[in-house]
């Protein structure tokens, strides 16, 4: 009894390559939408933990919002009642840390950045108002999530 060889043909070859190459084409796209809607949620997610960071400063220090100069270090040590800084936990500076560090931005012109200011410039990543206690990515209005609403209306 003589065996018969056994092998795919070209044609069987062929729609194999092209059923691959239109998974494919369909799958890339996905997965790169999925990797802009984890930046736009971090960024969603810093705001909130900055904002309450913020509100919970306020809400131990009789209402006072954090001070703009000294914002990253009020949210970052310890404070007394009057909003001056410490870096243990000694004395009068009982309230703080409420937060571990400024995160830092994951979208736009900024990205990587943490510092804190008062107003746009090319090394602060979050605008602090501190008269409001509300803070905002220092992303310019042109720059738009995947959903076309514009980063700084976050």
């Amino acid at each position: 009894m003589v065996r018969k060889a056994r092998a795919f043909s070209l044609v069987e070859l062929v729609i194999v390559v092209v059923i691959l190459g239109i998974i494919a084409a369909i799958a890339i796209p996905r997965m790169s939408r999925g990797a802009q809607g984890a930046v736009e949620s971090r960024l969603k997610s810093d705001l909130a933990v900055l904002r309450s960071a913020i509100n919970l400063y306020a809400a131990e220090h009789n209402g006072t919002f954090p001070t703009a100069g000294t914002i990253a270090a009020q949210l970052t040590g310890y404070t007394d009642i009057d909003g001056t800084t410490n870096a243990t936990k000694t004395g009068a500076f009982i309230y703080g840390p409420y937060i571990e560090a400024i995160p830092t931005l994951s979208v736009g012109t900024t990205k990587g950045r943490s510092a804190i200011g008062t107003a746009d410039g090319p090394t602060i990543a979050w605008i602090y108002d501190a008269a409001a206690g509300t803070i905002t990515a220092n992303i310019p209005v042109g720059e738009l999530d995947s959903a076309g609403t514009p980063y700084a209306a976050y």
